[in-house]
């Protein structure tokens, strides 16, 4: 049976600090979208602590009470502290989304998104792109601490735009003058997306750099990787995204390492299924229409079952499901002793690209001074 190396069980103290919440251990689940909904945060912490980000939200959305958006600003009834990520490209509308978010007591803490890497964000100028731009960067950065109102802010970037263009040193240090909580860094650029090793050495730099909590991200697979990538950069947490997907008692995991000790979660098949169901069934409470639900679980499909000998016809069957009866006849066909296949362990999960050039919009990088946003920038409501 695999066990994590034993260099690694050794307790990291200290307790993060979010204003006056300790998060404990340090782990935070990245926002993705369509995966960080209601449902999917609920699953993974029935397993661990930490901290759990909804899905990313748009300032303009959020601001204009966008339809879509309200549904997915929602948080469970013991959620807590609730955690919101939000988008956007224009300092006054950031002011007035989180002015709304203070006004209707909507969240618990702030996390502003300057690391999305997607063509239809990065070409309008958000995301990855703007803290290219410093000081538009830095006024959306003081718009949202200015009027949080005491709720604590965080930030959640990437190196730079590519290897030309790196911004994160600079980037950390106007945003924790800014004020903000912590800084986490997504230890890859634009360009890479989700290619290639990520970058720990500069976690580390940044780290040095900062007086303010530091968190890394990229390339934590296991709960072990989180450990390794704490005793390597000096880093105070991690962010936690795509090893999760299809394995919710990863942080379960990760609550056992930081704290020490060596049990790691392998369920066998029959207690995969079962956790299947669980989350399926939290979509149906969530979506309020089963059909809707189970669609919606399609796309954990493949990643539950990854590395498990099942067979392509009862995979896509699964995949194509669409009410809880069918999805339980399917799961019973399961062969549920069979063992976890620890050989995909530490692998890569869910996307992976090859790296692209960031597409941003035209002059973007002739004038790194000038606050200006493209005309069009916060005109979309969708995810990233």
């Amino acid at each position: 049976m695999w066990s994590p190396p034993q260099t690694t069980l050794v307790a990291v103290s200290g307790t993060l600090m979010l204003g006056r919440h300790g998060i404990d251990p340090p782990v935070v689940l990245a926002p993705m979208a369509g995966i960080t909904n209601v449902a999917f945060r609920q699953l993974c912490r029935e397993y661990g602590a930490g901290l759990y980000v909804c899905e990313m939200i748009t300032t303009v959305a959020l601001h204009h009470r966008n339809p879509k958006t309200e549904r997915l600003i929602q948080f469970g009834a013991n959620e807590y502290p609730r955690s919101m990520q939000l988008y956007g490209v224009d300092p006054e509308i950031t002011a007035k989304a989180v002015r709304r978010v203070v006004d209707e007591g909507l969240a618990d803490h702030i996390d502003l998104n300057f690391g999305c890497s997607v063509k239809k964000i990065t070409s309008k100028g958000g995301g990855s792109a703007i803290p290219w731009k410093r000081r538009l960067f830095g006024a959306i950065v003081r718009a949202a601490v200015d009027n949080a109102a005491g709720l604590p802010v965080t930030v959640k970037m990437r190196k730079g735009i590519d290897d030309d263009h790196l911004t994160y040193i600079e980037a950390g240090l106007i945003a924790q003058e800014a004020g903000v909580a912590w800084v986490a860094l997504h230890a890859r650029t634009a360009a890479q997306r989700y290619s290639g090793a990520a970058d720990w050495a500069a976690i580390a730099a940044l780290k040095r750099a900062l007086d303010i909590p530091v968190l890394g991200n990229g390339d934590i697979w296991e709960a072990d990787d989180a450990l390794r990538m704490v005793a390597e950069t000096g880093c105070d947490g991690v962010v936690v995204g795509r090893g999760c997907l299809g394995r919710p008692w990863l942080f379960a995991d990760l609550a056992a390492g930081f704290a020490g000790r060596p049990e790691r979660v392998l369920p066998p098949l029959g207690d995969v299924a079962r956790i299947m169901r669980r989350h399926a069934e939290l979509l149906v409470d969530w979506w309020g229409a089963e059909r809707e639900a189970v669609t919606d679980f399609r796309k954990h499909v493949a990643w539950y079952l990854k590395g498990f000998p099942v067979g392509a016809e009862l995979r896509r069957a699964m995949a194509m499901s669409s009410s809880l009866a069918e999805l339980d006849d399917l799961l019973g066909k399961l062969d549920g002793d069979t063992p976890f296949p620890t050989d995909i362990l530490g692998q890569p999960r869910g996307r992976t690209n090859a790296p692209a050039k960031v597409v941003l919009p035209y002059g973007w990088l002739a004038d790194r001074d000038s606050e200006s946003v493209p005309d069009d920038a916060e005109h979309d409501d969708s995810g990233g």
